[in-house]
């Protein structure tokens, strides 16, 4: 681990002064510490934010959310207003083991970095820890790796099970700058593919500090439920999942919200799977229709072919579990 220096703030406006500094802010750390030991990341000074008054969950006006940016994820998991109006966020946040929902919290939640072992291992070549070195999963054991939204540059999947039922629900990043603006970033907006500069992996700013994330309201009833598909029971990264709410009045469709993961550079909407649903009376034939469409446009890796079947079973299974939810 390389040296660096480290300060603990109680304000926000002492963590933006010291962020706009280059500071990196660090709450439960249970991302950025292991990418520390590894020499991944190798940070100069480190900002702990942990004590900044940024806990709260708290609903908002016709029925939507909002969660603070360091609330821990077993906090938010447990939380009745979350668990009544969106499941599928709990659930999601449930993948984590108990040790890591303790500490961890949301905004570090959607910041983590991929679990790519090419990018953890840091004599192969990647472009998104050493830009202009080549994507050694390319050529590589890319079993675990993105069928959508690669480049020539990273195949990477994002590894948060949160950020697919934020992408699904179409929720709202709050962010604060150094000179005190507030920013409102839609979450579809704020994870980034690769493109060229896979390094680049959040639409953030130098020294922006995330306050909180923001799920709107929707019609009810509104059901929802998250599903990942992984090599073990017990806790691992999903190779495929998927995040899926329906507003269903009258017998018909009126709203759908889908959204994958697993199979990504980021979590994936799947605008065609919603359009297939709305409009639509509940049954088998539909949920096959609308979940053929789930892997539009993938490009499959030598050895991760079997994803592109493995989510639209999973993107199935889940509209034909939350369809058939009373």
């Amino acid at each position: 681990m390389h040296p660096f220096t480290y300060t603990r703030v109680s304000s926000v406006r002492e963590a933006l002064d010291a962020g706009r500094s280059g500071g990196r802010y660090i709450a439960g750390g249970t991302t950025l510490v292991d990418l520390m030991r590894e020499t991944v990341e190798t940070p100069e000074t480190l900002v702990d934010i942990s004590a900044l008054p940024l806990s709260e969950i708290t609903a908002t006006a016709g029925g939507g959310i909002r969660i603070g940016a360091l609330v821990p994820m077993a906090v938010a998991t447990a939380d009745p207003k979350l668990n009544s109006l969106f499941p599928v966020a709990a659930q999601a946040l449930r993948g984590a083991s108990a040790q890591l929902r303790n500490m961890a919290t949301i905004g570090g939640n959607i910041m983590q970095r991929t679990r790519c072992t090419y990018f953890r291992d840091v004599t192969a070549d990647c472009n998104k820890r050493e830009p202009g070195s080549g994507c050694a999963a390319l050529g590589g054991y890319n079993r675990g790796h993105a069928i959508l939204g690669g480049s020539d540059h990273c195949v990477a999947v994002h590894a948060s099970d949160f950020a697919v039922a934020l992408t699904a629900l179409e929720a709202t990043v709050r962010l604060q700058a150094p000179d005190g603006k507030d920013r409102s970033l839609p979450f579809a907006d704020f994870l980034l593919r690769p493109g060229s500069t896979p390094q680049r992996e959040q639409n953030i700013r130098r020294g922006e500090l995330i306050t909180a994330v923001e799920i709107p309201a929707y019609p009810r009833p509104l059901k929802s439920a998250y599903l990942k598909l992984r090599d073990r029971q017990s806790y691992s990264f999903g190779l495929a999942s998927a995040a899926v709410a329906l507003h269903v009045r009258g017998g018909v469709i009126r709203e759908a919200k889908v959204a994958a993961g697993g199979v990504a550079t980021v979590p994936w909407k799947l605008p065609a799977v919603e359009q297939a649903l709305i409009g639509e009376r509940p049954s088998d034939r539909l949920w096959a229709e609308a979940a053929s469409h789930a892997s539009d446009g993938a490009r499959p890796l030598q050895h991760n072919r079997f994803k592109v079947e493995l989510l639209k079973r999973t993107v199935e299974r889940q509209l034909r579990t939350v369809g058939e939810m009373e």
